[in-house]
């Protein structure tokens, strides 16, 4: 068989974004018996005269997408064209208001340090900038923590304690001279290994990966490091970015160890949960934060698109990907996120836009809505109705809304969006077989989806586009008429849309199922005003005990390894 002339892959070479590789030159042709049965993929029925006219045209694209597939794009290359969620004549707020961060100066040290581990971020803060505690000290903690539990939670991929315990003896040494850089400053912290960290292994939690390493560190890791936060783990993901099974086992559930931790920021939501990191930073396309958090009792924001550069983070959908904190608290998630968001030039997506949290909220100011339909179908969280109460009493006035949904628009085709994406995202994987090499093969795992994404057609794909620019403009709509939405956090209907449409949730535990599994409630906000739905969010943390729980496995096996 004949092969294209292939350029000799030096370091050089494949150290580039694009090169040339060895693929065959000839195809079998493509016939009329071959389009009959493909057009039953497509939900076409061309006669046979449309037949033999798309003959050779057809056989001519063949010839063009092997031309194409003789050169492999890595990863981390952008398509041209950049999804913008603003809907017609949308214009963000430009009011900045200069944040505070009130650290108070009365935290003590515990007689059991270990309960440390579950101290919130402006509880650590106040240890550390009181100097009461070390960076150094509190690193050591996390990491011996999770090399004491990490056996069973399998959340951690890698513990990178050469860089952490670098970063908090910089942190000590700048805190003991004064230069307090504000509430990250030496607390440690865990991030999916999805985004990269230069000097240690980048997995995306997939056999394919595992020994990956990338020459470059995300944006995000950046931002933290200038904020003074310690990186000490990469946390585990479900095979790129789907489940909770990764390369190395299942990662658990902290309330219950018979159960994964949901998916795919896995390892983020359990370890947080733990109290194996000081907080955590997590990724969602289609539900990766939500998820976890909710199953593993975290508190979990996601930005509104482009809010959080995702430059060194690894693709799987352009435009639905978002980068955001998993913590365990709302606050703890505004703290994170002030620190990371902003314009990256490496993401066009990205903007600078402010950010005007004061943790303040007055409830009879805000316009909620709540979704009441979906509300009366979760059969399943049984907290729903305590949680709509506890913001009634707050002062909550809300107003049932109705998402847009399929009587308008087809949004439930929307998912063909990211199932595309994935698939240009992964070609290399699906075109040369290597996702045989990963861990779950079945009909809900990653190389299937990837499988079936190439057949579907390019047509389709910018037409569900058509359909999602519709979806925005019918949800800019809704948004004009309140300031946030309270939604069950179940049901798959109100996370497709707002991933589609870019819109920021927080999502916060609100009780327990009646076998002790952490339940949650969302909280949906305008774009780019995570400010709102935060401090919501807060008041109702405020008001009940939910995120103050934590898994007694965690907490009684701490207090007896301190005892003995």
């Amino acid at each position: 068989m004949k092969y294209f002339i292939t350029t000799l892959l030096t370091a050089a070479i494949t150290a580039t974004l694009c090169y040339i590789i060895m693929v065959p030159e000839e195809t079998e042709e493509v016939t009329a018996t071959d389009i009959r049965a493909a057009q039953k993929l497509i939900a076409m029925d061309f006669d046979a005269q449309e037949i033999d006219t798309m003959l050779q045209d057809l056989n001519n694209n063949v010839e063009r997408y092997q031309f194409m597939h003789a050169y492999r794009l890595k990863n981390e290359v952008l398509p041209a064209l950049v999804f913008d969620p603003l809907p017609q004549g949308f214009v963000p707020d430009s009011n900045y208001i200069t944040l505070q961060w009130n650290i108070p100066d009365d935290v003590a040290l515990p007689a059991n340090r270990e309960e440390i581990a579950f101290y919130n971020i402006r509880q650590l803060a106040s240890l550390i900038k009181n100097q009461k505690i070390t960076s150094t000290e509190l690193t050591k903690l996390y990491i011996d923590r999770i090399r004491q539990y990490d056996d069973t939670l399998h959340s951690v991929i890698t513990i990178t304690e050469d860089l952490a315990m670098r970063q908090a003896a910089k942190a000590d040494e700048e805190i003991s001279r004064g230069n307090y850089r504000g509430p990250l400053h030496g607390i440690p912290y865990g991030v999916k290994d999805l985004l990269a960290v230069e000097g240690y292994k980048t997995t995306w939690g997939s056999a394919t990966h595992k020994d990956q390493t990338l020459d470059y560190t995300a944006t995000v890791v950046k931002k933290l490091e200038v904020a003074g936060a310690v990186l000490i783990a990469k946390t585990t993901s479900g095979a790129l970015a789907r489940g909770d099974v990764w390369f190395g086992g299942t990662t658990k559930n902290p309330w219950d160890l018979e159960q994964g931790a949901s998916g795919s920021s896995a390892g983020s939501a359990s370890a947080t949960a733990a109290g194996l990191v000081g907080f955590s930073i997590g990724t969602e396309t289609m539900g990766s934060i939500v998820s976890p958090s909710t199953r593993c009792g975290a508190s979990g924001l996601r930005p509104t698109f482009g809010r959080v550069s995702r430059n060194g983070v690894m693709t799987l959908s352009w435009s639905l990907d978002k980068v955001g904190p998993i913590c365990r608290s709302a606050e703890d998630c505004a703290i994170v996120f002030d620190a990371i968001n902003g314009l990256d030039e490496a993401d066009k997506s990205t903007r600078t836009l402010p950010f005007n949290y004061d943790g303040e909220v007055d409830f009879s100011a805000i316009r909620f809505g709540f979704l009441e339909d979906y509300f009366e179908e979760d059969t399943v969280n049984i907290n729903n109705d305590a949680s709509l109460e506890k913001l009634r009493a707050l002062g909550a006035d809300m107003q049932a809304v109705s998402m847009p949904d399929s009587s308008a628009l087809p949004v439930k085709v929307l998912s063909l969006i990211m199932y595309a994406e994935a698939g240009a995202a992964f070609d290399d994987l699906t075109r040369y077989n290597l996702d045989d090499a990963m861990v779950r093969q079945g009909e809900g795992a990653r190389p299937n989806a990837l499988r079936q994404s190439r057949f579907i057609p390019a047509v389709e794909y910018i037409m569900a586009n058509r359909y999602r620019y519709q979806l925005i403009q019918e949800m800019e709509k809704l948004m004009e008429e309140v300031d946030v939405i309270v939604a069950p956090t179940r049901g798959f209907r109100q996370l497709l849309i707002t991933n589609m449409t870019g819109h920021p949730v927080v999502v916060v535990p609100n009780g327990f199922d009646d076998e002790g599994h952490p339940q949650s409630i969302t909280f949906v906000g305008k774009l780019y005003d995570e400010a709102t739905i935060l401090e919501v969010a807060k008041a109702y943390q405020e008001a009940t005990e939910h995120d103050e729980q934590h898994p007694e496995y965690f907490i009684n096996e701490a207090n007896l390894t301190a005892s003995k």
